[in-house]
């Protein structure tokens, strides 16, 4: 995204009489005046960026929120075209373990295989697969070095007539393996050609550093991903948040590939955020996106001080109480306008972060001036949201939570840090936020599927082709109470909820 001369656009005159009478707006308030239109719903180019490297297919990302993303969120995010943040209510070790699984997801490499030494017996094996609930029968050998020196697969345990012998004298030795270097394309071809379904990969002391497993590689040889949002390596975009002065995370977020972090804190325009983001820029090639602020002098400095992207919105979030609680914050929707003029002066995408109820919020936002939405609330409940289903009332739900709830706050540090409350003692905690229940939605791409469709609706009725079009012809109206009332369902009573309309919000 690069630096912009200023232009005005029709929404600017709106937005400057909303100013003028010291007022502030947010989704509710609004609605987008619709246009002549030669663009069909499905014509439209979904593509944007989350940062200044970051590319999306779909202008949708999943909150860093322990109810709302880890690694099957972020997998799932991806393979729409969109990204999930993976929250850091974790220690870094496991954090960076979550990044693996989305990087690994499309490659079919398992960068830390279950092995099994060699003089370990068939009994052990097996016995070892049934407690820890493994699918698959197939696994390297070892030896006391971790050095490969065989493979035992399904027809070995299957042949075997006696469980009390050890693995080496069951296991192939003759094995496939290939070197660290071996690429997603090479380790196809090496397995089609000796028709192989697991290779190792190991260095030059034959220690196993993964294997690929032929059902995922041949999946993505065969399938287009053309909607999957992935790195030039082709792996799935990952982004990862971190704390202030975070920086052994950091690092182990980096090993494992993580392609952008996002430093997380309710408040980013502060001297300890800066700082960090300034150390990382210095010494570390990743986009680096801060947040959260809400004002176009916050958005200034942070620019100023390496920021790649920036995300927007201070107390928008349905389970947030920080307006209330601290007297702060702006309404979403004035808030990423002006936050967003201030961005594109310095070329850096904005993240509209929280106050997403509806389909029809997403064209808002982004006509607003945002290059993507961040959305929790609207994916919690879903199958692939960190979380038990539980039932209540006759219905399934799961657990939704502000990171600046009491139970989050109290269970984990990097919660406490992102409320700046890292040194207080849980019976001083003060929440700016509420733990609740969000019913079950089922699997995120049907979900999904009604918000990016509810966006494209949006951009064909404004006449916009792409991301860009709708935030350069987008104009608004301000509504009424009871414009508002007219906007939603009235005079009927609902029988039949549709999948992108719920009556709960």
């Amino acid at each position: 995204m690069p630096k912009n001369k200023k232009k005005e656009l029709p929404k600017d005159k709106f937005f400057k009489k909303v100013e003028e009478m010291k007022m502030a707006l947010t989704f509710d308030d609004v609605r987008l005046k619709s246009g002549y239109s030669e663009i069909m719903p499905d014509q439209v180019d979904l593509n944007s960026k989350f940062s200044k490297n970051i590319p999306l297919k779909i202008p949708l990302v999943s909150a860093a929120m322990d109810t709302v993303t880890e690694h099957q969120m972020g997998i799932g995010m991806a393979l729409l075209g969109g990204l999930g943040v993976i929250h850091k209510n974790m220690a870094p070790e496991e954090q960076a373990s979550k990044v693996a699984k989305v990087k690994y997801y499309l490659n079919g490499f398992i960068d830390k295989p279950i092995c099994v030494r060699q003089n370990q017996t068939v009994a052990e094996i097996l016995r070892m697969k049934e407690e820890k609930e493994f699918s698959f029968n197939t696994f390297p050998v070892v030896d006391g070095n971790n050095r490969l020196v065989g493979i035992i697969s399904r027809n070995d345990f299957d042949f075997c007539q006696e469980n009390s012998v050890q693995a080496k004298e069951i296991m192939s030795k003759s094995v496939i393996s290939a070197p660290k270097e071996t690429g997603l394309k090479k380790a196809y071809q090496i397995m089609i050609d000796s028709k192989k379904k697991v290779l190792p990969i190991i260095d030059k002391d034959r220690k196993i550093v993964g294997i690929y497993v032929f059902r995922d590689v041949s999946r993505i040889m065969m399938k287009n991903p053309a909607g999957y949002n992935t790195d030039k390596s082709g792996q799935l975009i990952a982004a990862a948040a971190i704390g202030v002065n975070d920086f052994e995370r950091l690092e182990m977020l980096i090993e494992k590939k993580v392609n952008a972090v996002v430093i997380d804190t309710a408040h980013a325009d502060t001297k300890s955020v800066i700082e960090t983001l300034k150390e990382i820029k210095k010494n570390y090639k990743i986009d680096v996106i801060a947040g959260n602020v809400s004002e176009a002098t916050s958005v200034k400095r942070l620019a100023k001080a390496g920021a790649d992207g920036i995300k927007v919105g201070q107390g928008p979030g349905s389970i947030c109480t920080t307006r209330i609680v601290a007297g702060i914050g702006s309404p979403q929707l004035s808030a990423v306008y002006k936050c967003s003029k201030e961005a594109f002066k310095h070329g850096i995408p904005i993240c509209a972060d929280g106050g997403i109820k509806f389909s029809g919020d997403i064209p808002i936002a982004i006509g607003a001036g945002a290059s993507s939405v961040m959305m929790g609330g609207m994916l919690s409940g879903t199958k692939e949201a960190p979380g038990d289903v539980i039932f209540r009332d006759g219905r399934q739900w799961k657990i939704y939570r502000g990171m600046g709830s009491i139970g989050a706050m109290e269970e984990h540090k990097g919660s406490r840090e992102r409320y700046l409350q890292s040194s207080s003692a849980k019976k001083e905690l003060v929440a700016e936020g509420v733990e609740g229940l969000k019913p079950y939605k089922g699997e995120l791409n049907k979900v999904m599927f009604q918000y990016i469709n509810g966006l494209r609706r949006g951009m064909g009725y404004v006449g916009a082709g792409n991301i860009e079009e709708l935030r350069d012809k987008a104009d608004f109206i301000r509504i009424s109470g009871a414009g508002k009332d007219e906007s939603h369902p009235h005079n009927v009573i609902i029988t039949r909820e549709p999948p992108n309309y719920s009556i709960d919000r």
